[in-house]
């Protein structure tokens, strides 16, 4: 076998080989490709890296993450550039800077973009069936002050409960809050939300697919029941998804979660949401708690105008402690 093919070899000259040139002397180029006919287009959703788009004419399109664009995480609410036809799948070649973005962290310790883009931040909680829990809506409203997204509090089965009590410890706050069962939806939050972008988040069980339905019913979102053992409800969105209102906004629903990690948020970013309040810590002693007698937040609340503006103060400040409480837990 030795000898096969020595003939070819014994006829080689050195114009026969090509010789590559090395890496070294390679022309390289810094520049990359501008994608100039990139399509304007903001995400709906994204499934198992497929993501879905509406151009700024309506049009629907499908794509995938172009390589050039790395660990770079796209998210339902995204502005993105498109490029390719609507025969085959496109490629998101640019994401655009987002004005904010709702956050959390998972179990890992790492963090999860849910949504970006967004106006309003609606909490659901139920008033009863599941009974309504402060500390989701307490972190919930972290993940919205420290991104400058306007919170909206929407309490749901009003027909099996009064909330009217519970909506009291935000009063403070001046969330806008609004109280709505499937029998007797609120056109007040459609109002609001008109021309918006909002984002729905809520745990299992709570009726945002229900709310979400009630305010367009063209969504024909899945609803589920509360297990009555557990006391949680079976999740029916496995994704983050955005619908059109026919007022011009659009509306996001998100799978209904049991936690809200808050790991990658600091004491710091929540107090720098209440400007009045941290305008006041700043006399505190270094590394005050903000929840001591010497706190200079104690002294302020008791320094109003009048008895009303004492309440008024005292509120914000126990929402506030409340809040930082809710990071440990």
């Amino acid at each position: 076998m030795a000898n096969v093919g020595k003939g070819r070899i014994d006829k080689l000259d050195e114009d026969d080989v090509r010789i590559r040139p090395s890496r070294s002397t390679r022309p390289r180029t810094k520049d990359r490709p501008t994608h100039a006919a990139a399509v304007r287009a903001q995400v709906i959703t994204v499934d198992r890296g497929r993501v879905t788009c509406i151009d700024e004419n309506g049009a629907q399109i499908d794509a995938m993450k172009a390589r050039e664009l790395g660990r770079r995480s796209i998210a339902v609410g995204d502005w993105v550039g498109v490029i390719g036809d609507s025969e085959s799948l496109a490629r998101v070649v640019r994401v655009e800077t987002r004005k904010n973005a709702l956050r959390r962290s998972v179990e890992d310790g790492s963090e999860r973009t849910i949504v970006a883009n967004v106006d309003y931040l609606i909490i659901v909680s139920a008033a009863a069936n599941p009974d309504p829990r402060t500390g989701f809506i307490d972190r919930a409203l972290v993940a919205a002050y420290t991104e400058d997204i306007q919170p909206v509090i929407v309490m749901t089965k009003s027909d099996l409960a009064d909330s009217k009590e519970f909506l009291k410890q935000y009063e403070a706050l001046h969330i806008p809050n609004f109280s709505t069962n499937k029998f007797s939806p609120d056109s007040e939050l459609a109002n609001l939300i008109a021309g918006k972008v909002s984002v729905f988040i809520g745990h299992s069980g709570v009726g945002k697919s229900t709310l979400i339905n009630t305010l367009s019913p063209e969504f024909r979102r899945e609803t589920g029941e509360v297990n009555e053992v557990t006391g949680r409800g079976r999740h029916t969105s496995s994704s983050a998804i955005a619908f059109k209102l026919a007022t011009g906004g659009w509306v996001i629903d998100t799978p209904g979660v049991r936690s809200f990690g808050l790991s990658h948020v600091g004491r710091i970013e929540i107090i720098a949401a209440f400007p009045d309040l941290n305008e006041v810590v700043t006399d505190c002693q270094k590394n005050c708690s903000h929840d001591e007698d010497e706190c200079k937040l104690n002294l302020w609340q008791a320094a109003g105008n009048d008895s009303a503006e004492n309440l008024e103060r005292t509120g914000r400040v126990a929402n506030l402690r409340r809040i930082l409480a809710s990071l440990d837990e």
